[in-house]
């Protein structure tokens, strides 16, 4: 599987760390930057390439980390074929991808620690989209939002 990165200021740090993490446990993963801390970095802009990345199908999964999270959720889920959550705990991570297929995974660089993170990475990346009936017809509907709401 391979997999993208992506942290504005606020997650640069603990980016890093996943990173490296992420490499020693074998997976194959490309970063998007934030290459250098910039403490004036905008989340929107970073997070863009990651979300073209998933939309594209370059990556099948992303993880960004910004100060809590929520900023690059809100900006990538503005992107066709992200659906991306903020997501603090193990169980919700499995299943944003099992019922839901979240393919983008987002974290607070100031609100949880490391451990905290690899392990919600770690239920993230082991889990798969279950394809079932209701949770396909309910993705559909999801799907069927987005195309309603993009402008050419």
């Amino acid at each position: 599987m391979k997999i993208g990165i992506v942290a504005d200021h606020a997650g640069f740090e603990p980016k890093q760390q996943l990173l490296k993490m992420l490499q020693e446990a074998g997976y194959d993963v490309k970063d998007y930057g934030a290459f250098t801390y910039e403490p004036t970095d905008d989340y929107p802009d970073v997070v863009i390439p990651l979300g073209e990345a998933i939309a594209k199908g370059e990556v099948e999964r992303g993880i960004a980390v910004c100060g809590s999270g929520v900023g690059v959720s809100v900006a990538a889920n503005k992107m066709p074929g992200v659906r991306a959550s903020l997501i603090t705990e193990t169980y919700s991570a499995h299943q944003g991808v099992e019922h839901d297929d979240m393919n983008l995974l987002c974290l607070g660089g100031r609100v949880i620690g490391l451990v905290l993170m690899w392990e919600i990475i770690q239920a993230y990346l082991k889990a798969s989209y279950d394809g079932g009936e209701r949770f396909q017809r309910r993705l559909d509907k999801v799907l069927a939002i987005e195309h309603k709401y993009i402008k050419s």
